[in-house]
């Protein structure tokens, strides 16, 4: 039986629950059909390459493949360990420190949902509007859903393989870079989620 996992807005969990439900008609086998196959034929052991090789082998995209291990491996480490995930990623007491500047700055906002991820923290409304990840040398990077044009700073156009909403991307080296300027992009951000 299917529980909803923390740090999913209802928006995703309706989302993820459609790609498990869409499964059969989108790929021809169904859930557990897919479970067997990975189960038998898989000899990875990385989630990343258990993913590579889906697609590979069998033209099955990340989300759908997400899905199938899931259930496939279900002792593995996934999103309803937000704990687990946390302490894996968040390593380095300097970037944690960033992330807790980020969790400080958004903690007033209405209806926050906060998501963990195995390579990102996120955080959403109804939508994602920001994500932090930790980044070598103690410092992170905040991906917001902001243009680039419609905020002033120092924002980079993004190409981290987060959100599609997330326009663009901000490095981070201290939590005191976590000043009135990025409060003011973050809250832009929740507005428009």
């Amino acid at each position: 039986m299917d529980t909803q996992p923390r740090g999913l807005t209802e928006q995703q969990w309706k989302w993820f629950a459609s790609v498990k439900a869409n499964l059969e008609r989108e790929t021809g086998k169904t859930l557990d059909a897919w479970v067997e196959i990975v189960r038998r034929e898989c000899q990875e052991t990385r989630p990343r390459a258990r993913a590579d090789w889906l697609k590979a082998t069998y033209g099955v995209g990340q989300n759908r493949a997400a899905a199938i291990f899931s259930v496939a491996f279900p002792s593995e480490m996934g999103w309803d360990d937000a704990d687990g995930l946390r302490a894996a990623l968040w390593t380095d007491p300097a970037s944690t420190a960033i992330l807790e500047a980020v969790e400080t700055a958004v903690a007033d906002f209405q209806d926050l949902v906060m998501g963990q991820r195995k390579g990102f923290t996120a955080w959403s409304r109804k939508a994602q509007f920001a994500a932090l990840k930790p980044v070598k040398g103690g410092a992170a990077m905040l991906g917001l859903a902001v243009a680039p044009d419609d905020a002033p700073g120092p924002l980079e156009p993004r190409n981290e393989g987060w959100s599609e909403r997330l326009k663009t991307k901000l490095p981070l080296a201290s939590p005191a870079e976590v000043d009135d300027a990025v409060k003011a992009l973050l809250k832009a951000a929740w507005e428009r989620s």
